[in-house]
């Protein structure tokens, strides 16, 4: 007999806590479709109390989502809970996912709580909780540096007020796989009444090893749930990657003899959708999700795996969604075909209008580029002048003259709050001057952090993806914009960026 491993995606909640991965509502929306599409067990839609902002994302996708249980984190006190509650309404499967610190270390210097405070405070409030919602999960933050007897004691206690899964968080990436097995299991053999909970594991990649400890959670230490990420997205060096712990669990079912009940043939759009829209680009060699996944430079390998696939392959691409996925439409194909591509995608936009615009401007793409690329379609979908949601600053058109030996001076028109204003400036180069343009009409005062292109198909004809990243006041955000011309990408990533620095939702740091 063969257990299931329970997938548990958080890349809307923790994958949104990497510096500039902050999304809107309708982006959060989208990635949440292709999570269903990809048939994840639970979604962490997010942290409702966090933020009108987040908790008005909750919601949308807890009405929105039919297939999977949606998941709201909240701090260990009735007012986050209560507010998680009102988020998850509308949800067909509903789940609260309540934390509190239970090393000596966060204890004592962040919670300023003692260790007796802490245990009553987990236990009131997974039993208000329970009133609320029947699904509940509980995170002990910082779980692998406490201390085991303290931890006992604080699990043996939330399970007896309803905890109806038990989360073990390595929350800063401190773990080593074999440790991290055999921790998880001792907490289940010592706990009188661990069987009345799913055990779950929470690992970071601060050491590279956030994949190999969960793994080690669930083979030497029982658990039966993973809390992971799409690309590993998240804080610091990030989560463990939902990719590949499927296809690690997926490719070696002799060794963990467990099922899953993951649609594998979703995690490149997946990928995709979350890269392009946060604007994290995924690195080349990168397991399952790479360009260079599946890709073979050496003569001995090509000839292997030309006479036969499983001389160098342990899994086949298309498996994991690696097609030639050229859409071939054009100027002439019809809105129907459009629409039906964009489904395809995971990519339903909200409206008809919505619909009409992007339509739009695949039509104007299409003018510009023989082959349309499923990522020219996510990106065009991306694009915040698709959505409905009001924007303070939107692209209208830039004009740039450089030439060797001259100073390049660029001309930007673009919109603020509705209303067209035309700013010029030079720079050191196209780019340069074009961006100063923006900067030197709207004064934000922010610095760049990083600026970054990435081509979005491999053609000199294919549509560039800026990544602009700026920081003002202690915020990060990162902008994305796309465009067959490097400039007016990067016109549209700077604006971007600058319409979520001018979003100021209030924002609480959590871990789990």
């Amino acid at each position: 007999m063969t257990d299931k491993l329970i997938i548990f995606d958080t890349t809307l909640r923790d994958g949104e806590q990497s510096p500039g991965a902050s999304m809107t509502k309708d982006e959060k929306l989208r990635i949440a479709r292709q999570l269903e599409r990809l048939r994840v067990d639970v979604i962490e839609a997010g942290f409702a109390a966090s933020s009108n902002g987040d908790f008005e994302a909750v919601q949308m996708i807890a009405n929105a989502i039919k297939d999977s249980t949606i998941c709201s984190l909240s701090r260990a006190n009735d007012r986050d809970i209560a507010r998680a509650a009102e988020a998850l309404k509308g949800a067909a499967s509903a789940r609260i996912h309540t934390f509190i610190a239970t090393s000596a270390l966060h204890m004592e210097k962040k919670l300023r709580m003692t260790p007796d405070q802490v245990f009553e405070q987990a236990k009131q409030a997974v039993r208000f909780a329970r009133n609320l919602v029947g699904d509940i999960e509980f995170s002990p933050e910082d779980g692998y540096r406490s201390d085991v007897d303290f931890l006992c004691r604080v699990l043996e206690g939330v399970i007896a007020e309803g905890a109806t899964t038990i989360n073990v968080p390595d929350t800063v990436g401190y773990a080593v796989p074999e440790l991290y097995g055999n921790f998880i299991r001792t907490l289940r053999e010592r706990i009188p009444n661990s069987d009345k909970a799913v055990w779950s594991v929470h690992c970071h990649n601060d050491l590279g090893m956030a994949v190999a400890n969960s793994l080690a959670g669930v083979k030497i230490g029982g658990a039966r749930q993973i809390e992971c990420t799409i690309n590993g997205l998240g804080e610091r060096a990030g989560n463990c990657s939902l990719e590949e712990v499927v296809m690690a669990v997926r490719t070696r079912r002799d060794y963990f003899g467990l099922e899953l009940g993951i649609d594998t043939q979703h995690i490149v759009a997946a990928s995709r959708m979350v890269s392009q829209t946060t604007g994290f680009v995924v690195q080349p060699n990168k397991a399952v999700v790479g360009a260079n996944a599946f890709a073979h430079a050496s003569g001995i390998h090509q000839d292997g795996v030309l006479k036969a696939r499983d001389t160098y392959e342990i899994m086949r691409a298309e498996d994991v969604g690696w097609t030639a996925n050229k859409i071939v439409l054009g100027k002439l194909s019809g809105r129907n075909a459009f629409k039906q591509r964009l489904q395809d995608l995971g990519a339903q936009l909200e409206s008809e209008a919505e619909i009409n615009t992007a339509f739009a401007k695949f039509k104007e793409l299409a003018d510009r580029k023989s082959e349309i690329f499923d990522e020219d379609i996510l990106a065009l979908v991306s694009d915040e002048s698709v959505t409905s949601e009001k924007e303070q600053y939107g692209f209208v058109s830039l004009a740039q003259h450089s030439e060797t030996g001259e100073r390049p001076q660029a001309t930007v028109v673009f919109t603020v709050d509705g209303k067209e204003v035309r700013s010029a400036s030079e720079g050191n180069g196209p780019v340069d001057a074009s961006l100063k343009a923006i900067e030197s009409h709207v004064k934000s005062g922010a610095e760049m952090v990083l600026y970054s292109v990435n081509a979005i198909s491999g053609s000199t004809e294919s549509q560039g993806e800026v990544t602009v990243r700026l920081q003002n006041s202690g915020r990060v955000v990162n902008g994305v914009g796309a465009d067959p011309d490097i400039i007016v990408a990067s016109a549209k990533a700077y604006l971007s960026a600058l319409n979520k620095l001018h979003s100021k939702a209030d924002r609480v740091a959590a871990q789990g």
